[in-house]
């Protein structure tokens, strides 16, 4: 990897006070915060960048050493996991292959199964009620072993609409535990409708 910074990252108004757009951020009713707000000046980009978790291979890879057990749903290929603490948001679950890929290495019959699983994980969130839209996500600046995350909105909340979504999940109050686990129950039952095994 280069350690010089690409053009584009030398075009960047690195330590400079970057101004508010005059005209406020772009679908701004979706945006959950208000108030005097300022755009962080940007730091000097680190190069050559630190190693994610799992770059290494699968000997250091959270996702390849955790049980079954751990995960809401398997199969021989892929694993849908939650996140042992209740989100503000209905259901929020991470779907990723079993094997130790990110997106650019996936093996092509893991990639064309992808798009079905996603829509088998959407289709078991959807299951739940009350619920208008699941946003797929994928980061992948944590960890090197692809992870999508799954995030419902829900319905009637077009306040939460678009890429805001994850912003709101940070400073809603938290669901209950035991709604938080039967949730998490649910799509792992509606997982299973296509096969694989429900840990919960």
């Amino acid at each position: 990897m280069s350690v010089e910074p690409s053009e584009y990252v030398k075009r960047l108004p690195i330590g400079e006070r970057i101004p508010f757009p005059a005209e406020g951020i772009p679908f701004w009713e979706v945006f959950p915060y208000e108030g005097d707000l300022r755009i962080k000046v940007l730091q000097e980009p680190t190069l050559p960048e630190p190693p994610r978790q799992g770059e290494a291979g699968p000997e250091d890879c959270g996702g390849c050493n955790r049980p079954d057990a751990d995960f809401l749903w398997t199969d021989e290929h892929w694993r849908l996991g939650g996140f042992p603490e209740p989100a503000a948001l209905p259901a929020m679950v991470l779907l990723q292959p079993r094997g130790h890929y990110d997106l650019h290495d996936l093996p092509l019959q893991r990639a064309a199964e992808l798009g079905p699983m996603l829509q088998r994980a959407e289709q078991a969130i959807m299951s739940l009620g009350g619920i208008a839209r699941v946003h797929v996500n994928r980061w992948g600046d944590g960890g090197a072993h692809l992870h999508m995350f799954l995030i419902a909105r829900p319905a009637g909340m077009m306040q939460m609409r678009g890429t805001c979504l994850p912003l709101w999940d940070d400073v809603l109050p938290k669901l209950p535990e035991a709604v938080w686990n039967e949730t998490n129950r649910r799509i792992a039952q509606g997982m299973i409708a296509g096969g694989g095994t429900a840990h919960l």
